[in-house]
Order: structure tokens, then sequence, then C-alpha cells
């Protein structure tokens, strides 16, 4: 196989239908990458996450630089050895939890010094640390060191973030670069910034391209603007993005965001949603998100969702899962969240169908219309 290699089969409109070739396996996309935050994506085992038909998983470079350590790691063998997965894996660079989860952040051209959110300790991101985390993790795909301001800073700092976030994505790019046998096997996408201003998001994707990367992802979003507004990004940010190599959006999202950004030109998502929704009772459906937890299923013979074939609709009830939920016990987060994962893994597999088969646009607003009704 190719270190990497992403080809186009099909298009419809902005949207594309493709394939990334790595070492490690083929990636259909549009794809939908489960997190895997510390090695595991919760409440399921490896082999059940690929029946659900995910070809790549996320890993979390902050969480596992503390617990286990990449060095624990790199001596465990590498992440895929580690937690049993043995297909692609994109490591974040860490950046976005620095800053959202950290006490006592200290930004500086050099990087962000930080406090450890488990028990204080200090530690310093850098572009060049969070490339060697990476490295030693194994990671597939490798994300570029970037910063991250919120939507609602001024003009002035979101200028000056993202401008030093190209100049960390340079420097990502030559520690990426310096990892030899790691370098010749894995891939370094780099991170566009700008938050919702047009101006800045073209500046940034000119400094990336101008860099160089892999594939590239379109950051700052899905951090509480909405999605008018993220839209009214997407409209534009990924055409200015080079249209030969991917495009990923970071931490989205909601069934309608995913489709909406498809619709708009990204070829690869993550967000912890389907995980966390099932620990916590929210079952995906093609008719809307439904509590599980509500009384009216205590006796619901029906499956979670009627259109649904994987393993958890196929054998157990509402009914059942209601109990389990309700009782606290561990199956029914375990049985909630592999039908949430099945779930996601169907919607992206049908917007690929879709797209081969020049129907997106109908296929994306009979969706729109069940679900978002079932919502209101």
């Amino acid at each position: 196989m190719p270190r990497f290699q992403f080809t186009i089969h099909a298009t419809d409109g902005k949207a594309r239908r493709g394939t990334i070739a790595m070492q490690r396996g083929e990636i259909r996309t549009p794809a939908f990458m489960p997190v895997g935050t510390a090695a595991t994506v919760k409440a399921v085992k490896p082999q059940d996450v690929r029946a659900s038909g995910a070809d790549i998983l996320l890993g979390n470079t902050y969480h596992l630089m503390l617990r286990p350590t990449a060095e624990r790691v790199a001596r465990l063998g590498g992440l895929q050895k580690f937690m049993g997965w043995d297909r692609p894996i994109l490591t974040d660079s860490g950046g976005y939890q620095v800053m959202s989860l950290s006490e006592l952040t200290k930004r500086s051209e050099e990087g962000v010094a930080f406090a450890s959110h488990l028990d204080g300790s200090r530690h310093m991101m850098s572009p060049e640390r969070s490339m060697e985390i990476q490295r030693l993790l194994g990671s597939d795909i490798v994300m570029a060191f970037d910063e991250l301001v919120p939507t609602t800073s001024t003009r002035e700092v979101q200028a000056k973030a993202m401008e030093r976030s190209m100049r960390w994505a340079r420097r990502s790019r030559a520690g990426f670069d310096s990892g030899e046998e790691h370098a010749a096997r894995a891939a370094l996408f780099g991170i566009q910034q700008g938050a919702l201003d047009e101006g800045l998001r073209k500046a940034s994707a000119d400094a990336l391209k101008d860099i160089g990367f892999d594939g590239y992802a379109v950051g700052g979003l899905a951090v509480g603007e909405g999605q008018e507004a993220m839209f009214g990004v997407l409209d534009y940010a990924p055409g200015q993005l080079d249209e030969t190599k991917p495009r990923y959006l970071m931490g989205v999202g909601k069934p309608d965001d995913i489709v909406g950004a498809v619709e708009r030109g990204i070829d690869m998502f993550d967000c912890v949603l389907p995980t966390r929704s099932g620990r916590t009772g929210q079952a995906f459906t093609r008719e809307g998100p439904i509590n599980i937890r509500n009384a009216k299923f205590a006796e619901d013979q029906g499956p979670l969702d009627p259109a649904c074939a994987c393993p958890v609709c196929t054998t157990w009830s509402r009914a059942y899962i209601h109990h389990l939920v309700r009782a606290g016990e561990i199956l029914g987060a375990m049985l909630m969240t592999e039908h949430n994962l099945w779930f996601y893994q169907a919607l992206m597999a049908d917007l690929r169908a879709a797209i081969e088969e020049q129907r997106l646009t109908a296929f994306a607003n009979d969706f729109r219309a069940k679900y978002q009704a079932a919502k209101g």
C-alpha cells in the first residue's frame, strides 16, 4: 500500500466520494472517525467498532501524553498494538485540549505551557513536542499543532492566533519530516484557522498550501458558533484548500451537521457525540434522536431504530435497553453506544452511495425532513 494516496471516485455538486489508501488500510470517504480519546472508544471493543463500518479511529495526544504517556505506549509497541486496532489512527495535536482543559496555561511563540488537569504537573506543548508525541504513539495521520481562540474574539486576536498557527504549522512540518521511519509511512495534515472571517481563512489556506500537507482540516468550528454560522464558513472554506487533498472538519458532529458539511465538500469527521450520547441514554435514529430513559419506552418491544440492522436493533427491545439504562447497568451504555456507532457509519455509507449515484440533494433533503422534524 502507498504511504498516502487520496483518490476521488465521484462528485455530486461540491461533495466527493473517495478513498484514502495507507499502509494500514483504506479509508472510505466521506468518513466518520469514532473518538478513542484514551486509547479506547468508550464502552465498545475495537472489533465491534470495526464491525460498525469504521475504517479509522481518532486518538487524543493530550490525554495519552499524560496517561499512560506516549513513551510508555511506544515501549509497548505503539497505539495500534496497545489497544488492539490494526487499522489507521488519526491523532489530534493536543492543542484544543491544552487550551480548553488545562489550568494555568501560558501561551508564547514557543508553545503552550500548561498544568495537567489530572495532577497539576507542568508541561510544555510545542509543535515539535506534539510531533514527537504523535510519532511515539505511532499515529498514521498526524495533525499539525495550532492555536485556537474563541470565534467571539476580536478580529485582531483571531488574526494573531491564525498567523501564529501558520508559523507553528511550518514547525510541525519540519518536526514531522525529521521523524525518518515514521514520516516515511505516516501523513501530516495542516489545520486552517481564521474563525468566521473569510479573509483570515483565505490567508491561512494560502499559507498551508505553501507549506504543503497530505490533507487539510477546517479548524476552529463546532465550538459554539451554531450550525448557521458554521455552514456559512463551510460555504467557502473547503474551496480555499487544495481540492486534490482530503478535507477534515474537526469535532463535527450532529448527524444533520455532517450531511450539510458533506454537501459543502468535507471528506472526514470526528465527534464524541455517538459515544457520549450513548452513555447518557440518547439513541440516534432515522426519525431523530430519542431518550431511551423516557417512561414511554418501558414496555416498547420495538428496536431502537426500526430501520437499523445493527446487532443491538436486531436482538434487543427498547424496553430492555430502557431497563438497563434506568438501572445503571453497564450493558446499557455498551448497547446504546454500539447502536449509535452503527447509525453514524450507516449514515456515511448512505452519503457515499448518494454521491456515487448523483442523488445527494434528494437524500440530504429527505434525511433532514425526517430527522429535524422529529427533533423539533
